[in-house]
């Protein structure tokens, strides 16, 4: 696997070496040495699966409030959607900023996000399905969540069209 740190502290875009013949390929999409070997969470205690029927599914910008903050390991099984994360942290020299990665079924990429970050995704094609190692279980009363829209953050999804939750829609435009 190759790891690439994006410009927010922590957050990575990994990538598998696929070792292909006449078949297909094979390829690890998690070794624990060599996330321990870059630091990174290596107990993942749920696996989600997100099933999106039409293109421009917008799902987030969620997270979970202190102390139930989540490790994720983002991946699109089939599709393709459009990656986001901001970096809410307090202490983050890179506060208030956001990278975003195309994942897709082609470039088998997953996005490493560590704790104290909103997440969220678009879909770029209908029946996407996105999948998830969780590092922390979901706790009830503890998810949040950020407009997708809120204007402090400046997030550009690339679909126009949006369908999403009545909750996503109803995210104040400052955090929690």
């Amino acid at each position: 696997m190759k790891f690439t740190e994006t410009r927010l502290p922590g957050v990575f875009l990994i990538s598998i070496e696929p070792h292909e013949d006449e078949r297909g390929f094979f390829a690890r999409a998690f070794c624990k040495k060599e996330f321990e070997a870059m630091r990174l969470c290596t107990e993942y205690v749920q696996c989600n699966l997100s099933f999106n029927k039409k293109r421009g599914t917008l799902r987030g910008m969620h997270f979970q409030k202190h102390p139930y903050e989540e490790v994720k390991v983002v991946s699109c099984m089939k599709g393709a959607i459009y990656d986001v994360v901001l970096d809410i942290r307090e202490d983050s020299p890179t506060q208030g900023e956001w990278i975003a990665a195309e994942l897709t079924e082609d470039n088998h990429q997953m996005l490493y996000i560590p704790k104290g970050l909103a997440h969220g995704f678009q879909t770029l094609a209908d029946d996407s399905i996105v999948y998830y190692q969780m590092g922390q279980f979901y706790t009830p009363g503890a998810g949040s969540g950020i407009r997708y829209d809120d204007v402090r953050y400046g997030i550009r999804w690339p679909v126009e069209q949006k369908i999403m939750s009545e909750q996503d829609r109803s995210w104040g435009r400052v955090r929690g």
